[in-house]
């Protein structure tokens, strides 16, 4: 059964929800919120109010917009854009790097440009629009490592969000958490990255330097991420940062909790990049089948309006047409 709409909403609510404690410490977000929190709050410090999601979500929504112009990758990209000319109140520095190239091979340059340092979250953040948007099998192993790359061109980043998109795959088709994750590690470790990468024009003349760094990189990346996977499985947790594999170990660790609530929670109380980590848990809490609690869904918005979206729409009245227009195929 496809779960895209239930996905879409159970990773903004989740997005939403954590808005409120991203960079506070665990002390701080106890001591002003207690220690439980079951909705939404004010407190973000990009000013978002409480039931508005964040650039997480925005940039999955943007991403759908995107395939809903029927242009491929350069639809995609120019709904990314779009999103980014119309000011959004945050965006991630190697993103805004990557988006100002205004070319499919933006996010090469600007991790060239980084030093080929740039590893964050930004790409992993908005990586389950494309199993929303109907990509299945090797198809979404191949979209999920380009629609990262425009972005996070980084191997752990484009590992990491393949790696994320098969999860959602078998989770979806009722596997059992750790099976699923298993079956996800497996499609990671076969899958040739670079070779998607080329096909999509990504890799070119001018980024040689960079489609050797990948090279040189891609299977300490592929075993970075089993290991960080496995990790979060057998319940560790080293941060919940904005690199990309802390925020997937983290991801891994809460989402298999018993309930919506379980999951999401654990994230939004640790704060630091507590909005992205639980909008991952959400996208496969979604997944799962968890059912968002209904009071989080009436509330809930964007924050922030661009062509194609409004501030104030509602979620729930918008996301079930935005889905069926993003389907591929």
């Amino acid at each position: 059964m496809f779960t895209g709409t239930g996905t879409l909403l159970s990773l903004a609510a989740a997005d939403a929800l954590g808005a409120a404690t991203e960079f506070k410490t665990p002390q701080a977000i106890a001591a002003h919120y207690g220690q439980t929190i079951t909705d939404y709050q004010p407190g973000s410090v990009f000013g978002f109010a409480p039931g508005e999601a964040t650039d997480d979500t925005q940039m999955t929504v943007a991403t759908l917009l995107g395939y809903a112009r029927r242009s491929g990758l350069e639809g995609v990209l120019a709904a990314l854009h779009a999103w980014l000319e119309a000011g959004p109140p945050d965006v991630g520095g190697l993103t805004r790097a990557a988006l100002r190239f205004c070319a499919l091979d933006g996010g090469v340059r600007a991790w060239q440009a980084s030093g080929f340092q740039g590893a964050g979250n930004g790409g992993l953040m908005r990586i389950a629009a494309v199993w929303i948007a109907g990509f299945r099998g090797s198809a979404l192993a191949r979209e999920s490592a380009a629609v990262t790359a425009l972005t996070h061109a980084d191997p752990r980043c484009v590992y990491a969000s393949v790696f994320l998109t098969a999860f959602l795959e078998a989770l979806a088709g009722g596997q059992p958490y750790a099976a699923a994750a298993t079956t996800a590690l497996a499609v990671t470790d076969d899958f040739d990255a670079r070779a998607a990468l080329l096909d999509q024009g990504l890799f070119g003349l001018d980024t040689r330097e960079a489609h050797a760094a990948f090279k040189d990189r891609e299977r300490q990346a592929r075993a970075e991420v089993r290991a960080r996977v496995r990790s979060g499985l057998s319940g560790t947790l080293t941060s919940q940062s904005g690199f990309v594999l802390d925020t997937l170990e983290a991801a891994v660790k809460h989402a298999g909790a018993d309930s919506w609530q379980a999951c999401v929670e654990a994230a939004v109380l640790l704060g630091d990049d507590s909005d992205t980590v639980a909008c991952v848990v959400g996208a496969i809490a979604g997944a799962r089948g968890l059912t968002v609690p209904s009071r989080l869904l009436p509330p809930l918005r964007l924050g922030h309006t661009w062509p194609g979206w409004q501030r104030d729409w509602i979620c729930t009245t918008q996301f079930p047409a935005l889905v069926q227009a993003a389907r591929q195929g």
